[in-house]
């Protein structure tokens, strides 16, 4: 992995997870089935994903895939819908830019007031890999490391 944001998407729900499990999907802002965080790479977040690699999937996110999910799925501070107007007004940037920004680290989603920095997913469409969501993605399932095929499923999410 490089220097590049990382989408995590948790796909397990909250029974029959251990303490040190839940306090770290909370602390990464995964508080539900279907949640998804941008994150960068770094060696702090990568060792959280390492604790609750068998609840989640992620993977690298392109540009094309975080704007559509700001976009659709962007969620402000009192149930309020991120908007270009919105983003105009508070960064004088337009969404695309922030985008830019974001992905080329200069900015951070943070940086962005009332944004909710976890995003709200449906399940997706066509369901998971035929592997089911307790086998590794790379053993035909939909947890784990799925590198540039995170997009797709995030497309399928949104």
């Amino acid at each position: 992995m490089d220097n590049k944001r990382i989408a995590v998407i948790r796909i397990h729900g909250r029974t029959g997870l251990k303490k040190g499990i839940k306090e770290t999907l909370t602390m990464m802002r995964l508080y539900k089935k279907h949640n998804c965080v941008i994150i960068p790479n770094s060696p702090d977040m990568v060792g959280m994903i390492t604790k609750v690699k068998d609840y989640v999937t992620w993977g690298e996110i392109n540009e094309e895939t975080l704007h559509t999910l700001l976009k659709k799925r962007g969620k402000l501070a009192r149930k309020m819908i991120l908007t270009e107007e919105y983003v105009k007004e508070k960064l004088k940037l337009s969404l695309e830019d922030f985008v830019k920004k974001v992905m080329a680290f200069e900015l951070d989603l943070k940086e962005l007031p009332g944004l909710k920095l976890f995003f709200k997913l449906s399940p997706p469409k066509g369901g998971f890999e035929r592997g089911g969501v307790k086998k590794q993605f790379a053993a035909g399932g939909a947890i784990g490391y799925r590198k540039e095929k995170i997009n797709e499923l995030l497309q399928r999410m949104i």
